[in-house]
């Protein structure tokens, strides 16, 4: 069994397993987890993992034949395809995000750190923190250029000039697209950057523990901008779960289906109240726009209507909340793990 110590850190390094020197190997798995199938960034780990199991043989003396592999993922779709066919291995999927958010915010519920959203009366159409801009987030760039196209600053936004992780500047993110949106690199340069939200210095590294407490009661909607956005893949994370345990509605900026994909695990959205067609939109430009205009639609409505959609809103934040907190998630959640060993059982044994 292979995996990355401590979690997070994934160089060829950080890459440990656990086995016997006494006990006959014939097989090997390796715990991709919580990270994104990413060939770029991972390639040098996946190589790793094969290479240490280069001398394990299935049938004793026989090295004809090769060790069988198979990777644990908190992904589906086209990449994990990709995955198995380059290494030949099997793939089992469980939400190990689905997990870390039960651990990170458990007993928030329990806390008198923010009201319950029946008791709220939000003034801004939105929140959303942007931290890293580099390293294949593209996406969180495109995102804040539509939200300064349309106007939106005036709601509880974070967003660096620079990348805090690769230090690389917002305009040479945007100039990769430049064909196609020609006026990006200008709308971002001429925005003055970096904004923060208020009591903060800079944008905060805080995945494992809820807070901004007053803006998430005085805002609509949670804009989680996710860890990957492009290609047909399901890949949510914590970041989404924020959203739940603040007991807030959300809008995502996430792969196409993400919303389906939540569905699937007992929660409601809402797309009885507002516009969730941009889920599913494929073109993930196009998609992004979508999830601009819906933004700017419910910024522009008069004030009545804008109480009307909070208020219909509720009733399913609270819904999903429960859900979360009470047991019921994880029930799911349970079910799908003992299936993965069930599945594992059988391929190895």
């Amino acid at each position: 069994m292979f995996y990355c110590d401590p979690p997070g850190h994934t160089g060829v390094e950080n890459l440990f397993n656990r086995g016997e020197d006494f006990i006959l190997e014939s097989d090997y798995l390796f715990l991709h987890d919580q990270e994104p199938v990413n060939f770029e960034i991972y390639k040098d780990l996946f190589d790793d993992v094969v290479r240490r199991n280069d001398d394990i043989q299935p049938i004793p003396g026989n090295w004809k034949i090769k060790a069988q592999g198979g990777v644990l993922v908190s992904e589906r779709g086209e990449y994990v395809d990709q995955l198995r066919q380059r290494y030949g291995w099997k793939s089992y999927y469980y939400f190990w995000h689905g997990w870390a958010a039960l651990d990170w915010y458990r007993g928030y519920n329990r806390s008198f750190l923010i009201k319950r959203a029946a008791e709220r009366k939000p003034t801004k159409t939105f929140m959303s923190p942007n931290r890293i801009i580099g390293g294949y987030r593209d996406h969180r760039v495109l995102f804040l250029y539509e939200i300064f196209k349309r106007g939106l600053q005036n709601n509880h936004l974070s967003a660096p000039r620079t990348c805090p992780v690769e230090h690389t500047d917002i305009t040479h993110i945007a100039s990769k697209y430049q064909d196609q949106i020609p006026d990006i690199t200008r709308v971002l340069s001429t925005e003055e950057l970096p904004i923060t939200f208020a009591g903060e210095d800079t944008q905060k590294m805080s995945s494992c523990w809820l807070d901004n407490f007053n803006i998430a009661a005085d805002s609509m909607f949670y804009v989680p901008t996710e860890t990957v956005y492009f290609g047909k893949r399901l890949h949510i994370t914590e970041k989404t779960f924020k959203a739940i345990a603040l007991e807030m509605p959300f809008i995502l900026v996430a792969p196409a289906h993400s919303l389906e994909y939540l569905r699937s695990y007992g929660f409601k959205t809402f797309g009885s109240v507002i516009d969730e067609s941009y889920d599913d939109e494929e073109d993930d430009l196009i998609r992004l726009q979508k999830v601009g205009q819906l933004l700017e639609n419910i910024e522009k409505l008069p004030e009545k209507e804008r109480k009307s959609i909070w208020n219909h809103c509720v009733s399913i934040a609270t819904f999903n909340y429960n859900h979360f907190y009470k047991g019921s998630f994880e029930h799911i959640l349970w079910k799908e793990f003992e299936l993965m060993l069930t599945h594992l059982k059988h391929d190895y044994t």
